[in-house]
């Protein structure tokens, strides 16, 4: 009784700190969303892009407002819905895609500097920390 009791505090803290890491994502996620909408031109430059002509703002809208928001959306429902850890799962694929793609540019043309790279050692540590805390026993739950 008393081992079943432990584990289960064991399963809820972990539970905890994912649902805590999920908020952040999420909110930070909607920051960098409304940021990107406030002042395109300056976080483009800070990325490294130069936005030319309203298919180079589309895109940049698509990516760091669309996906962003996206992203922030799909980690708020998934700090909501614990018992359903696929959808941390996949917030978490989001955030790993990022530094994949960067990887394969960096066979390339090389890895990112400055900001940017500072950017993808958090992206690549969150997405990794919400698959770390994942809970235990349910690899294949929905």
């Amino acid at each position: 009784m008393a081992a079943q009791s432990a584990t289960s505090a064991a399963f809820s803290k972990r539970d905890w700190w994912r649902v805590q890491l999920l908020q952040l994502v999420a909110t930070t996620s909607s920051l960098a969303a409304l940021a990107a909408m406030l002042d395109p031109d300056r976080i483009a430059t800070a990325m490294g892009l130069f936005l030319v002509g309203v298919n180079g703002y589309s895109q940049f809208y698509a990516i760091y407002v669309g996906v962003r928001l996206a992203t922030a959306g799909l980690a708020l429902l998934a700090s909501r819905q614990v018992d359903q850890p696929v959808l941390g799962d996949l917030t978490a694929l989001f955030l790993l895609a990022q530094p994949a793609g960067r990887l394969v540019a960096a066979f390339a043309i090389g890895l990112p500097t400055g900001v940017l790279l500072v950017v993808c050692a958090v992206e690549l540590l969150t997405g990794l920390s919400l698959l770390a805390l994942r809970p235990r026993g349910k690899i294949l739950s929905p």
